[in-house]
């Protein structure tokens, strides 16, 4: 469904990317884990659109979607909740709702998803006419994210959504996440600190350090890598060596099925 090929991209001059190769198949969850600065926004926003590539491209359902403008890549289904929620604070929950589905004409079902949405999200139905802006953060997140489903995504961007969630939040937004793959058959890409929730919800991960994939592979046998274990999951392992962070332009992260038990 995706395909990120070779891209590097940043703001302005300062490249924060730096030949990343990423793939998601439909229906599945991929997650992108690395630490604050990564480059796990930066990645999203160029796949939204936000942002163009300097080099590289990027291609959806066959299609290259790099260098289109922002709203005509939402139209073709990627809709991305971005870090911090992104809502519009003044507006009320409702009309938050509804400006995800501003690029529908489809009255009928829009009605029909807000409803469905708010069975989702029960808390958010008692806030309807409230401003977002007064909504706690996980509620906050909840708002976000059935904003993005008001689009009917085909691809869903996920960035950060645990980010300043109590404990018990953080597991209802997981479970959502993997009510959306298996309930509702929704294709997720999921950029998350938290590696140990991404890595129990995902198919598949990539883990990006400073702008580069380092490693990729099936979810469990990521989890099972000692680098992985020692530098995202604080896990204690044997001395091994630090992660490797591929300086020269393209070379290719590591499968961890084939090197996570060298």
């Amino acid at each position: 469904m995706l395909a990120v090929e070779g891209v590097s991209s940043g703001y302005g001059k300062v490249l924060v990317l730096r030949d990343v190769d990423l793939a998601v198949n439909r229906g599945e969850v991929v997650c992108l884990i690395g630490a604050n600065g990564a480059g796990k926004t930066t990645l999203l926003r160029t796949i939204s659109g936000v942002l163009r590539p300097a080099r590289g491209r990027i291609l959806f359902q066959g299609e290259k979607i790099d260098g289109k403008k922002l709203h005509a890549i939402v139209r073709m289904g990627i809709v991305q909740v971005p870090e911090g929620r992104g809502i519009l604070s003044r507006m009320t929950v409702r009309e938050n709702l509804e400006m995800g589905a501003y690029l529908r004409s489809d009255g009928e079902g829009i009605a029909r998803d807000l409803e469905r949405i708010l069975q989702k999200f029960s808390l958010l139905t008692e806030r309807l006419g409230q401003n977002a802006g007064t909504l706690s953060g996980g509620e906050q997140q909840m708002l976000a994210i059935g904003r993005a489903l008001m689009a009917r995504p085909q691809l869903l961007l996920l960035d950060e959504p645990s980010l300043g969630l109590s404990p018990t939040l953080v597991e209802f937004i997981f479970e959502t996440i993997h009510e959306l793959r298996e309930k509702d058959g929704y294709t997720v890409l999921l950029a998350e600190q938290n590696a140990n929730h991404a890595l129990d919800v995902a198919d598949r991960g990539y883990v990006l350090e400073t702008g580069q994939i380092v490693l990729q592979g099936p979810s469990r046998t990521l989890r099972d890598n000692e680098e992985v274990r020692r530098a995202y999951l604080g896990t204690a392992a044997r001395a091994q060596p630090r992660l490797e962070v591929i300086e020269s332009p393209g070379r290719r992260a590591r499968d961890v099925d084939r090197t996570s038990h060298r």
